[in-house]
């Protein structure tokens, strides 16, 4: 019903249904000739994110690739194939093309092995992009399975403990399991400090952003979001060595390794060490899905998690206004508020999408 609502605006933005968001950018990825399941993928991707106030993965990334396609950034139309397969485990091939559809083929394939034999692991490589990461961890969920995902990113962002200069990508980590009587624990998280699609959202929309969220090359905080995106000195999650910023730098090298070393994609810190600028760019993502009920022989699991989630709901908050939640909470209550009231889209972000789609010669379609 609410998908088919007028637009209406905000201050600053307008409201757009979500299926309305999706046409658009199914029309524009179409538009460069980005193959119909590719744009299909994207399109459920940022959607997903948008709804559930993830604005960083959501539209805003429009920008992002609009301004790698034409450098050869990825594939428009890519051919996904299966390398090595075994019962429990495959390396998929994503053909130099978004990483949407690879994702999504990625954690089907790790939910149908674990199916089987109570556990699937796919990692992908010669990929790009693939938006949230807690979505392909839902969809383990989704099974009653947990689902963990990880993957690498192809520029150099994040600045490692100690370091005067940006080496790994963001790095992301997503963690999901389901309970029975509460919703799922879902857990997605940057190994930066923030996200790196919150400095470009920030910087479309004109504003500051927050002291630790970047450094410029001296190693002091830049709190101006253009000069920001633009350079990507972004901090390993802690901000800073005296706040443990080791343990986010460890993150990101972890995830670079489950994502990146054992798919065989490319590691950005040794593409920018040894002078190359390739592309496509070859990034590597891991998917992991596995039964509880298959590891501990019962049932028990759903229960006890929700045992688990009860008891950390109950705990006594710092202000009675602002009561303890539990990762998926924030998500859960943005995606019902967007899906009766529709995505507040910032009317710069609105202007570039609407040049986007003059571009691509296609109809714009975010205003009614």
């Amino acid at each position: 019903m609410h998908d088919q609502a007028p637009v209406r605006t905000q201050a600053a933005a307008i409201c757009v249904p979500a299926d309305a968001l999706r046409r658009q950018i199914v029309a524009i990825l179409r538009g460069w000739g980005v193959s119909a399941a590719h744009a299909d993928a994207a399109a459920e991707l940022l959607v997903y994110a948008d709804l559930r106030g993830i604005s960083s993965h959501g539209l805003a990334m429009m920008a992002n690739y609009a301004a790698h396609r034409p450098q050869g950034s990825f594939t428009l139309a890519p051919e996904i194939v299966t390398v090595r397969e075994t019962p429990a485990l495959a390396l998929l091939d994503g053909g130099a093309g978004m990483g949407h559809l690879p994702g999504i083929k990625g954690m089907d394939l790790a939910i149908a092995k674990c199916a089987q034999i109570g556990i699937g692991a796919v990692s992908v490589r010669n990929s790009w992009h693939f938006g949230a990461a807690g979505y392909y961890a839902e969809m383990a969920v989704a099974r009653g399975f947990i689902g963990i995902v990880t993957t690498s990113v192809w520029n150099n962002a994040v600045v490692p403990t100690h370091a005067a200069e940006p080496m790994l990508g963001t790095n992301p980590i997503a963690f999901a399991a389901p309970a029975r009587r509460n919703p799922p624990f879902v857990f997605d998280m940057a190994t930066s400090t923030v996200a790196a699609g919150k400095i470009q959202l920030a910087a479309i929309v004109g504003k500051d952003i927050p002291v630790g969220w970047s450094l410029d090359a001296e190693g002091k905080p830049e709190t101006n979001a253009q000069r920001a995106w633009d350079k990507r000195f972004l901090t390993p999650l802690g901000g800073t060595p005296d706040m443990s910023s080791h343990k986010g730098y460890g993150l990101g090298a972890m995830v670079e390794i489950l994502s990146g070393t054992l798919s065989g994609a490319r590691h950005a810190a040794v593409e920018k060490r040894a002078g190359r600028d390739i592309r496509p760019f070859n990034v590597g993502h891991f998917f992991l899905a596995l039964d509880p009920a298959a590891m501990r022989g019962d049932d028990g699991f759903r229960d006890q998690l929700d045992a688990l989630i009860d008891a950390l709901r109950t705990a006594r908050p710092v202000d009675p206004r602002q009561p303890v939640l539990i990762a998926g909470d924030p998500e859960r209550a943005r995606h019902a508020e967007r899906v009766r009231d529709g995505v507040p889209i910032p009317q710069a972000l609105a202007q570039r999408i609407r040049a986007m789609a003059a571009e691509a010669g296609v109809d714009y379609g975010l205003e009614g």
